[in-house]
């Protein structure tokens, strides 16, 4: 039997001067919107993005991993320039070439496989690929420091990204590629958005184990440290 959803009261926002009151460090929409393609194994849907240029403003946009699409579609619609590339089309987001002739952007999003959770190809190049959790996160630093090297003086790097179970170890892909972002010198612009996930393959399925479903993915926002 389908047990009924569950529906939750969220906390109350307090009233501020933001552009974008829903936008909170909850975000909670249940349908993808009509960015990307949604056949795109791993992709995701366009209304975070969306709440965040609306809430930054860039002058300009940065997407490194196209994957579906979904960046450049509320980039579309927002009428806000954005150059994206992909690895498919030949261009490695850890490969500083990848980044020559960039004017500065305003703002990055990037949403990376979640390390070996989906294999996408045996590409040695793709982060799915990585052999390890050091390579993956070794790869991922390489990336925020070649996004910096095109981010403008007020720019900001988002980074979706979520933690999974990999052969029974908890890996917390959000907190330890923030400990390698600091090391970069870049630090936390606002509180980490936690992504409520709907849709998941994962949620349709039955398990004979015991564990505690993670219903949620990390969003966490950038920005030049201090000084650095």
């Amino acid at each position: 039997m389908t047990k009924p959803p569950t529906f939750v009261e969220l906390p109350q926002a307090p009233r501020c001067a933001s552009p974008v009151p829903e936008l909170t460090s909850l975000h909670c929409a249940r349908r993808r919107g009509p960015y990307g393609n949604s056949r795109y194994r791993g992709n995701c849907g366009g209304y975070l993005i969306r709440d965040l240029l609306r809430y930054y403003q860039p002058q300009s946009v940065l997407d490194p991993m196209r994957g579906s699409g979904t960046c450049q579609d509320v980039c579309r619609e927002l009428k806000v320039p954005c150059h994206s590339f992909d690895l498919r089309s030949g261009q490695d987001a850890a490969d500083p070439a990848s980044y020559a002739g960039l004017a500065p952007v305003d703002f990055v999003w990037m949403h990376p496989p979640y390390w070996r959770m989906i294999r996408y190809n045996d590409d040695p190049r793709c982060l799915s690929a990585a052999p390890t959790l050091d390579a993956f996160l070794d790869r991922m630093q390489q990336v925020l420091r070649n996004c910096k090297t095109v981010l403008s003086p007020r720019g900001k790097i988002a980074v979706l990204l979520g933690g999974f179970s990999d052969r029974g170890r908890y890996q917390p892909l959000p907190q330890l590629l923030l400990a390698r972002a600091i090391d970069e010198g870049l630090w936390p612009a606002c509180t980490e958005i936690i992504r409520f996930q709907y849709g998941n393959t994962s949620s349709q399925k039955e398990y004979r184990s015991s564990f505690i479903p993670g219903l949620h993915d990390t969003c966490l926002v950038l920005e030049r440290r201090s000084g650095r």
